[in-house]
């Protein structure tokens, strides 16, 4: 016997997709963050976000790639809650900026990646979502809830960073 007026839950057809998706949305984390339990708990996010927004008016029907959509957006909220952190650290200590290098090669990709896992969460998003992504500045930008001229900023420190650190391990 069924209730009149009460509509199906929006989000059951989420469940439907959840045991092929799963794997994509975490290989998606897991080969940005490079560490398994926090690409875990941001699975899970992702999932409990979708939920919350296929029960929202107007929602899009759930599909690997929106999930994706969704995951990317927690792993931008991950990094800039751990830049706000390090960031009052950094003024705590008072640590100086960053200067810009004027650098170009070509970079072997594994070393690259490991590169960039070493990297502070503000800078690795970035370069994530503007070279891995293959985002567009102003996009990055509206990820990581910055201006774009604050991201083209932060870019600049982030490729920055990136070949210092690139180049200390080369001369190592």
């Amino acid at each position: 016997m069924s209730t009149p007026g009460v509509a199906p839950d929006p989000a059951l057809g989420l469940l439907e997709l959840y045991d092929d998706a799963l794997p994509h949305v975490y290989g998606y984390l897991l080969a940005r963050c490079r560490d398994a339990t926090l690409a875990e708990d941001l699975a899970a996010e992702s999932f409990l976000a979708a939920v919350h927004a296929l029960r929202k008016p107007g929602a899009p029907p759930p599909s690997v790639p929106w999930l994706i959509g969704v995951a990317r957006h927690k792993l931008a909220d991950h990094w800039r809650r751990v830049e706000r952190e390090q960031r009052g650290l950094r003024l705590l200590d008072g640590e100086p900026e960053e200067v810009e290098d004027p650098w170009d090669v070509a970079v072997d990709a594994i070393r690259a990646r490991e590169v960039l896992g070493r990297l502070g969460p503000h800078h690795r998003a970035a370069l994530t979502l503007r070279y891995l992504d293959g985002l567009p500045v102003p996009e990055v930008a509206r990820h990581l809830d910055r201006t774009v001229h604050a991201t083209e900023a932060l870019l600049v420190r982030a490729r920055c960073a990136f070949r210092r650190s690139y180049g200390e391990e080369g001369s190592a």
